[in-house]
């Protein structure tokens, strides 16, 4: 199942994110082709302010639990996690 997780980041929490960031790259390679999509959400600067994800898992506790070893959680960044289950539909394959 395809999970899409929403994070958004503490406010004045850039330098958290950017101190972090080589890490959480290395985190979200750790998936490998279960990894469908991955981006930062921006702020109308064009600032960074949350991520976005969305990964294939075998349960929400696989979701879960992959999202509290992500360095940016272990590191105080995000106000808010939301996980959903999420299905592609659009465009077909």
């Amino acid at each position: 199942m395809l999970y899409h997780i929403h994070c958004l980041d503490k406010a004045d929490h850039l330098q958290v994110r950017l101190d972090n960031r080589d890490a959480h790259l290395q985190h979200l390679s750790s998936v490998g082709s279960r990894l469908f999509a991955a981006g930062p959400l921006l702020d109308e600067d064009e600032q960074m302010m949350g991520s976005v994800l969305v990964i294939e898992f075998d349960s929400r506790d696989d979701a879960e639990a992959f999202c509290s070893r992500d360095p940016y959680a272990q590191a105080g960044l995000f106000q808010k996690v939301e996980i959903t289950a999420w299905r592609k539909v659009l465009p077909g394959q």
